[in-house]
């Protein structure tokens, strides 16, 4: 999914992001309440398991919802970083609710070879297609926010999951009509959970890092420190610590080491090392502490510390 890492318009806002996200939130409780009125109708546990994923999917947009919120405040005494990691804390939880529902549906896929249930087709087929509809609209709600939050992306991936097994749910009543094959409906679920556990497994992982203070995907901490020392009267740089408190916002700390003869103009150095990072890298916030090459400290690594 594209990220757009040099896009601060995102902040532009708000609000209208708000709006969005509770009408996808009503839309989707009203479709668990139909669906779960259709799969006790039918008999279908499919449309009842479908159910339970718009259920999950409108939690997740409620905590994504709630998250945003948060997010927006200030910082304070307590909370000296802000509060931009509600968000990827929210999208920590919405990918574990995921996975959990993955393998809930392995389990049902799994147990439904070896007894299956007389489907009525047509029924799935409508409240599915119903469903289908609900999906891509909430999808579209959530797709322009998705590229800028990890927390609506991960709200939007519910919805795209849910999306595709109301496709997959369609073909399947539509083959128990048909030929009456009742075991593609098992077959169906297991590729949508399949489906599910892999964008957890290619998304979840940039969340963690995240929340680990992990560098930037996109950035190599020996790359940043190489560019600083290439700079006119820095002779070394060490402890260096560089992670994101937003999404696409870098920030860096390190000390500098000034070459002997020039502390004199050292601001001037250091102004220098500020300006080349914000151009080459985006890094927009740095502390930089400064040290003269005579006593500089002994023996420190160039990462952390």
């Amino acid at each position: 999914m594209p990220h757009d890492h040099h896009g601060h318009h995102h902040h532009a806002d708000p609000q209208t992001g708000d709006g969005k996200l509770a009408l996808a939130v009503a839309v989707n409780l009203g479709l668990t309440l139909a669906q779960v009125v259709g799969g006790i109708l039918s008999g279908s546990l499919a449309l009842i398991a479908d159910a339970l994923h718009n259920f999950s999917d409108a939690i997740a947009l409620i905590i994504a919802f709630f998250a945003r919120r948060i997010a927006r405040r200030p910082a304070d005494s307590g909370m000296n970083f802000g509060y931009d990691r509600a968000e990827a804390v929210a999208a920590l939880v919405n990918y574990t609710t995921l996975t959990v529902l993955a393998l809930y549906l392995v389990y049902e896929g799994i147990l439904r070879f070896f007894a299956p249930e007389p489907v009525d087709g047509w029924m799935v087929v409508w409240i599915a297609g119903l469903a289908l509809a609900v999906d891509l609209a909430t999808a579209a709600l959530t797709l322009r926010m998705s590229r800028v939050s990890m927390n609506i992306r991960a709200a939007f991936l519910h919805n795209l999951a849910d999306a595709l097994g109301s496709v997959a749910v369609i073909v399947a009543g539509v083959v128990v009509i048909l030929w009456g094959w009742v075991w593609v409906d098992p077959v169906v679920t297991l590729m949508v959970a399949a489906y599910i556990l892999w964008h957890v497994w290619s998304e979840g992982g940039g969340v963690i890092r995240h929340l680990m203070l992990g560098s930037p995907p996109d950035m190599e901490a020996g790359a940043v420190a190489r560019a600083i020392v290439a700079l006119d009267d820095v002779q070394d740089v060490h402890l260096m610590r560089l992670w994101s408190v937003r999404e696409h916002e870098p920030a860096l700390e390190a000390h500098l080491v000034i070459a002997a003869g020039a502390w004199a103009h050292a601001d001037r150095v250091k102004d220098h090392v500020k300006a080349m990072l914000s151009e080459r890298f985006d890094i927009r916030h740095s502390t930089l502490e400064m040290e003269c090459a005579l006593h500089s400290c002994d023996e420190a690594p160039l990462i952390g510390g």
